[in-house]
Protein backbone atom coordinates (compact mmCIF):
# COMPACT_ATOMS: atom_id res chain seq x y z
CA UNK A 1 0.00 0.00 0.00
CA UNK A 2 1.50 3.77 -0.91
CA UNK A 3 1.72 6.09 1.95
CA UNK A 4 -0.58 8.35 -0.31
CA UNK A 5 -3.10 5.26 0.63
CA UNK A 6 -2.05 4.96 4.43
CA UNK A 7 -2.65 8.63 4.64
CA UNK A 8 -6.03 8.57 3.50
CA UNK A 9 -7.48 6.25 5.78
CA UNK A 10 -5.87 7.75 8.35
CA UNK A 11 -7.63 10.90 7.66
CA UNK A 12 -10.59 8.64 7.46
CA UNK A 13 -10.05 7.44 11.10
CA UNK A 14 -9.30 11.08 12.45
CA UNK A 15 -12.98 12.45 10.52
CA UNK A 16 -14.96 9.40 11.85
CA UNK A 17 -13.38 10.05 15.64
CA UNK A 18 -13.85 13.81 14.77
CA UNK A 19 -17.45 13.14 14.08
CA UNK A 20 -18.02 11.10 17.26
CA UNK A 21 -16.17 14.37 19.35
CA UNK A 22 -18.84 16.45 17.96
CA UNK A 23 -22.23 14.22 18.66
CA UNK A 24 -20.53 14.21 22.06
CA UNK A 25 -20.46 17.60 22.29
CA UNK A 26 -23.83 18.53 20.65
CA UNK A 27 -25.32 16.16 23.14
CA UNK A 28 -23.05 17.79 26.22
CA UNK A 29 -24.66 20.94 24.97
CA UNK A 30 -28.37 19.83 25.02
CA UNK A 31 -28.17 18.90 27.94
CA UNK A 32 -26.70 22.06 29.45
CA UNK A 33 -29.57 23.98 27.50
CA UNK A 34 -31.87 22.11 29.54
CA UNK A 35 -30.12 22.97 32.77
CA UNK A 36 -28.61 19.22 32.93
CA UNK A 37 -25.18 20.23 34.47
CA UNK A 38 -23.79 16.74 35.17
CA UNK A 39 -25.18 15.39 31.46
CA UNK A 40 -23.27 18.15 30.34
CA UNK A 41 -19.92 17.50 32.51
CA UNK A 42 -20.49 13.76 31.44
CA UNK A 43 -20.48 14.44 27.75
CA UNK A 44 -17.45 17.03 28.12
CA UNK A 45 -15.70 14.08 29.95
CA UNK A 46 -16.78 11.85 27.44
CA UNK A 47 -14.89 13.96 24.82
CA UNK A 48 -11.87 14.59 26.36
CA UNK A 49 -11.64 10.82 26.87
CA UNK A 50 -11.94 10.02 23.00
CA UNK A 51 -9.61 12.40 22.34
CA UNK A 52 -7.16 11.09 24.94
CA UNK A 53 -6.46 8.25 22.92
CA UNK A 54 -6.50 9.75 20.03
CA UNK A 55 -2.30 8.99 19.73
CA UNK A 56 -2.82 5.51 21.21
CA UNK A 57 -5.51 4.38 18.82
CA UNK A 58 -3.32 6.12 15.47
CA UNK A 59 -0.54 4.08 16.12
CA UNK A 60 -1.60 1.30 13.79
CA UNK A 61 -2.52 3.27 11.02
CA UNK A 62 1.39 5.47 11.10
CA UNK A 63 3.43 2.39 11.94
CA UNK A 64 3.79 1.70 8.48
CA UNK A 65 4.54 5.57 7.77
CA UNK A 66 7.67 6.65 6.41
CA UNK A 67 9.91 7.96 9.81
CA UNK A 68 10.35 11.33 9.74
CA UNK A 69 6.25 11.77 8.69
CA UNK A 70 5.48 9.45 11.29
CA UNK A 71 7.44 11.20 13.81
CA UNK A 72 5.45 14.16 12.73
CA UNK A 73 2.06 13.28 12.36
CA UNK A 74 2.62 11.22 15.84
CA UNK A 75 3.82 14.47 17.71
CA UNK A 76 0.71 16.41 16.47
CA UNK A 77 -1.44 13.59 16.99
CA UNK A 78 -0.10 13.32 20.77
CA UNK A 79 -0.71 17.32 21.30
CA UNK A 80 -4.29 16.64 21.01
CA UNK A 81 -4.21 13.74 23.32
CA UNK A 82 -2.14 14.70 25.82
CA UNK A 83 -4.16 18.77 26.11
CA UNK A 84 -6.91 16.19 26.64
CA UNK A 85 -5.38 14.14 29.11
CA UNK A 86 -4.41 17.01 31.10
CA UNK A 87 -8.30 18.00 31.28
CA UNK A 88 -8.79 14.82 32.29
CA UNK A 89 -6.68 15.00 35.29
CA UNK A 90 -7.34 18.42 36.34
CA UNK A 91 -11.59 17.85 36.08
CA UNK A 92 -11.85 20.72 34.06
CA UNK A 93 -15.08 20.85 32.73
CA UNK A 94 -13.87 24.11 31.39
CA UNK A 95 -10.95 22.53 29.84
CA UNK A 96 -12.46 19.40 28.56
CA UNK A 97 -15.15 22.11 26.74
CA UNK A 98 -12.04 24.19 25.08
CA UNK A 99 -10.20 21.06 23.57
CA UNK A 100 -10.08 21.70 19.91
CA UNK A 101 -10.61 25.07 19.97
CA UNK A 102 -8.62 28.07 19.44
CA UNK A 103 -8.44 30.93 21.59
CA UNK A 104 -10.07 33.44 18.55
CA UNK A 105 -12.38 30.40 17.16
CA UNK A 106 -15.74 31.88 15.77
CA UNK A 107 -18.79 29.82 15.01
CA UNK A 108 -18.57 28.01 11.48
CA UNK A 109 -14.66 28.05 11.50
CA UNK A 110 -12.93 24.41 11.57
CA UNK A 111 -11.92 23.81 15.22
CA UNK A 112 -7.95 22.24 15.34
CA UNK A 113 -8.83 18.63 14.37
CA UNK A 114 -10.60 19.68 11.30
CA UNK A 115 -7.52 22.01 10.74
CA UNK A 116 -5.26 19.47 11.55
CA UNK A 117 -6.76 16.45 8.79
CA UNK A 118 -7.27 19.36 6.12
CA UNK A 119 -3.69 20.23 6.35
CA UNK A 120 -3.08 16.28 6.38
CA UNK A 121 -4.93 15.65 3.41
CA UNK A 122 -3.97 18.74 1.69
CA UNK A 123 0.11 18.43 2.60
CA UNK A 124 -0.10 14.13 2.43
CA UNK A 125 3.73 12.88 2.41
CA UNK A 126 4.75 16.76 2.70
CA UNK A 127 3.13 17.32 5.99
CA UNK A 128 5.33 19.34 8.22
CA UNK A 129 3.65 18.91 11.17
CA UNK A 130 1.71 21.62 13.36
Amino acid sequence: MYTGQRLNMLADCLKERHSRIMALEAEAMSCLEAGDTQGYAAGMRAKAELLARLDEEAKPLLASLPGELRFRLALALDRFASGARTALRLNSVFYMSALLYPDDHRKGMPDNLMAFIGRLEQEGEDFQGV
